[in-house]
């Protein structure tokens, strides 16, 4: 049942020989920089205090980034960056997991591997070693880095463990959703929609926690997120050891539980199967064959805009009454939103209107992934046998993620304008809805970079888009917060996005992210109609 495991984990450690190192030095640079921004930013004890009273009386700051534990050093960088480390360990373990697991069923890659003396669950067993092997390097490399930059040991253990154990935690949770789907990518998508799921419980229950002279009580939800678990340790305040067994059980349970389904399942079939397609063929063409590809994964991402648009909608009471005179809220605010400054209302859905232009990038980039899978799969190579051009495959493709990327963008609008309505607001319904397609040529621009990476390099393209997406949101989102110089955040698409509502859109800065999205589509599409179709 398990022979060859450690040929396997062998195997997918030289797959994954550029990948992983990538992830973990962009984790140390991160945690660096965060550092440092905040040395910077707030030399002394006062200045710490005096943004963290503001942030311990704001919701909406404590649904972003968690509560403060102190007003030391390493109890802001805490604050600041903790959150944002543990989704990427997060997103680290889950994608590593499907990818030797579900993924490698789906090209057939298992199937002739297991044709060899190789036990049922060696893949299961290498591609959780892999994925827990790389969480635990991951969390050594944060300790490593925060204690050069002179935090305390005790503290900054703490922060590496609960990045390593969260991690961990979502491998198992991976683990169960590969048994789960017959796609790589629904396994992936279930996998990170859980993770975006625990962060909001964590936000919500942070946001919920009862303010008290000593700091904020989180309230229960955050005890239901494995992201809540990894803050609640609380490095850097006092310490709570005991929180991280709580990922260690839930990593046992899912990895019995993936075992489990695993034998009760074929290869290469899934639990939750696919529904059979209509009798007779209803397609119009590539943009119906690409729409037919893709609609599910945009139901998906429309949906759960909306849903998070009208809890953020919802707020924009609590910031016209808390937040006002909270000098350290109104900062980090003012941060997100690119230092747009105007009303404090304005900045702040300005801010959540820059965070869902990143969820529509992302979505994005995972739609126009799907080319690669095409050509790698095999399905591509058939539909480029027939009558249809290449550009025009690509082009199909290209309009689905725009079409979606703007249905969510639009729907995380009117669902934010209405929800803020209700609660007595005055931002209107279609000037939520423009800001959020005010936030369309960035991920636009994201999109034309991934069709560029796939026609250049496409045994690349997956790796190469999602670390320019993870770029692109540390220099544009948080690159005033780490202190990077303007040249590098200007490389940041988000970084010149007019900030509606809180100033007025320009044609500028929008005309000319079309043009670069165009240039990089188009040249993208020329590189791809050169090349031999890689397998």
């Amino acid at each position: 049942m398990t022979a060859g495991a450690w040929r396997l984990v062998r195997l997918a450690l030289r797959r994954d020989r550029v990948r992983l190192p990538i992830w973990i030095l962009v984790a140390m640079a991160v945690t660096a920089a965060g550092v440092a921004a905040v040395v910077d930013e707030f030399p002394d004890e006062a200045s710490r205090a005096e943004a963290l009273q503001g942030a311990a009386t704001s919701p909406a700051v404590l649904l972003m980034r968690g509560v403060p534990v102190g007003t030391s050093l390493g109890a802001v960088v805490n604050f600041r960056n903790l959150a944002s480390l543990l989704v990427l360990a997060a997103l680290l373990s889950t994608f590593a997991v499907v990818r030797h697991t579900r993924q490698n069923e789906e090209t057939g890659r298992a199937e002739l591997v297991g044709a060899g003396s190789v036990g049922r669950y060696a893949g299961l067993i290498a591609a959780l070693v892999v994925a827990c092997g790389a969480s635990l390097v991951l969390g050594l490399a944060i300790t490593l880095t925060l204690l050069g930059s002179g935090l305390p040991a005790a503290g900054s253990l703490a922060f590496g463990t609960a990045c390593a154990l969260t991690g961990m935690a979502f491998a198992g949770i991976a683990a169960v959703s590969a048994q789960l789907f017959t796609g790589a990518r629904a396994a992936n998508a279930c996998a990170a929609a859980l993770v975006g799921v625990a962060y909001l419980v964590r936000g919500i229950g942070d946001a919920l926690g009862e303010v008290t002279p000593d700091g904020v009580t989180t309230a229960w939800p955050s005890w239901l997120s494995p992201i809540g678990w990894g803050m609640l340790a609380r490095p850097y305040g006092e310490e709570r050891w005991w929180v991280l067994v709580l990922p260690v059980l839930l990593l046992a349970a899912c990895v019995a539980g993936a075992f489990a389904l695993a034998g009760r399942r074929d290869l290469g079939g899934g639990l939750i199967p696919d529904r059979p397609g209509p009798a007779t063929g209803s397609l119009h063409g590539p943009l119906g064959l690409a729409w037919r590809l893709n609609r599910g994964l945009v139901y998906g991402w429309v949906i759960g805009a909306a849903v998070a648009g009208a809890g953020i909608g919802s707020l924009g009471a609590t910031v016209r009454d808390a937040m006002t005179a909270n000098a350290g809220a109104v900062k980090v605010i003012n941060q997100l939103a690119g230092g747009a400054g105007g009303q404090l209302v304005d900045v702040f859905f300005a801010a959540m209107m820059n965070v869902f232009g990143v969820l529509a990038a992302s979505f994005a980039v995972q739609a126009l992934l799907r080319l690669r899978a095409e050509e790698a799969g095999g399905p591509g190579e058939a539909v480029l046998a027939t009558a249809v051009g290449r550009s025009r495959w690509v082009a199909a493709h290209l309009a689905c993620a725009a079409g979606g990327a703007a249905a969510v963008l639009l729907a995380a609008g009117v669902a934010m304008g209405l929800a803020d309505a209700a609660a007595g607001g005055e931002e209107g319904v279609l000037t939520m809805a423009g800001a959020g397609l005010a936030q369309l040529p960035a991920a636009l621009t994201l999109a034309g970079f991934v069709v560029l990476v796939f026609g250049a390099l496409p045994r690349f393209a997956v790796a190469l888009a999602w670390a320019g997406l993870v770029a692109t949101i540390v220099w544009g989102m948080f690159g005033d917060m780490l202190g990077l110089p303007d040249a590098v955040r200007d490389l940041s698409p988000f970084s010149h996005v007019p900030a509606v509502p809180a100033v007025a859109a320009t044609p500028g800065p929008i005309l000319a992210l079309v043009g670069v999205a165009a240039a990089l589509a188009v040249g993208g599409m020329a590189l791809f109609r050169h090349r031999d179709l890689a397998p």
